[in-house]
């Protein structure tokens, strides 16, 4: 998210500092499924503090005496946090390195390890637990716990977060520019890809929240099924009894194109708008088509499960919420109001 996608529930409700030390954004991954036991794939779980996730691998294929490539991780996760994730170092023979040489790094440490019959492929998790603390809140108090109360029950938009636009949102002028004809190599490219088509997903999504329509069907609407990228539609009846009951409980999510090559899924009212921000953006269509990637569709509304809060001290708000894979905690900072940092 950023600065020109509108809130779906209006202005901001407070300020306050955050990530003032790594323990304020807490992040643990969930697998959705354990280690098998048994195979050639050690399995680690490791605790990282102030690190980013392709640091530690690095220092993991050095422990280990292996290339870089035969360790690998589900997913990213922040720099500036304390994050729990899940890694494994492929060792053919069988034999793990002493865990002692890792006792040292200030940067992480080994929670858990054992064997794993397959290496973690890259988006193979359920999600994230968060722990989120706000520091030096300021706000109306009753504001604010409406809002809370607004993101417990409506879920936020969905969009993508500003990591995936590069520092100062670069990526997107530099996927232009590849288009352009500027090399890239293969992993900065699947990054500007991205980056593209996650711009246009955004300017989608901000046109369906200042229509009020980011969590309600529109014309011409493809539906997700929660929990799945399985979609459905367009319908005949959009805001037929059945899908408004199915919205309600979250079973199913109203949807924005993600980018590709061809005509996208949805019809009407939804295609023309989509259509018509897409057009706007002729640089970054072109590429994508030009890349031959395929229309997909993306959940404009992102469920806040288990979402909670408390105030361990009058100024110090904590925030504990679970996110599926793909989705961005900041998309529900978003919604509560504007964010600093008092890190030295």
């Amino acid at each position: 998210m950023n600065d020109e996608t509108p809130r779906a529930f209006g202005q901001a409700v407070l300020r306050a500092a955050m990530r003032s030390r790594p323990e304020d954004f807490i992040v643990e991954e969930d697998l959705g499924f354990d280690a098998s036991g048994s195979g050639e794939h050690l399995f680690l779980v490791i605790e990282k503090r102030g690190a980013n996730t392709a640091f530690v691998a690095k220092q993991l294929a050095r422990w280990a005496n292996v290339a870089e490539h035969a360790v690998s991780y589900a997913g990213l996760k922040d720099r500036h946090a304390l994050t729990r994730q899940a890694f494994t170092v492929h060792l053919p023979k069988k034999i793990a390195p002493e865990f002692s040489a890792l006792e040292n790094n200030a940067e992480f440490r080994v929670l858990s390890h054992t064997w794993h019959a397959r290496k973690l492929p890259r988006g193979a998790l359920r999600g994230n637990r968060f722990v989120l603390t706000l520091r030096q809140v300021q706000g109306e108090p009753a504001a604010i716990e409406q809002r809370l109360h607004n993101i417990a029950e409506r879920g936020v938009p969905n969009g993508f977060g500003d990591q995936r636009f590069g520092r100062d949102g670069g990526n997107v002028e530099a996927a232009k520019a590849m288009f352009a004809g500027r090399r890239a190599g293969r992993e900065q490219r699947s990054m500007l890809l991205s980056a593209a088509r996650s711009h246009i997903f955004n300017r989608i999504l901000a046109e369906r929240i200042a229509r009020g329509a980011w969590d309600a069907p529109l014309p011409g609407e493809v539906f997700m099924l929660d929990g799945s990228r399985s979609v459905f539609g367009p319908e005949p009846d959009a805001v037929s009894p059945e899908l408004m009951e199915r919205l309600a409980r979250f079973d199913i999510h109203p949807t924005g194109a993600l980018w590709g090559e061809g005509e996208p899924r949805s019809t009407d009212m939804v295609r023309e708008l989509e259509t018509v921000i897409a057009s706007s953006e002729p640089e970054l269509v072109a590429g994508l088509i030009a890349a031959r990637l395929k229309h997909e569709r993306r959940a404009l509304r992102l469920p806040v499960r288990g979402f909670s809060w408390a105030w361990p001290s009058g100024d110090v708000l904590e925030l504990r919420f679970f996110l599926p894979a793909g989705a961005y905690a900041t998309a529900v900072l978003q919604e509560l109001g504007d964010f600093g940092s008092d890190r030295s």
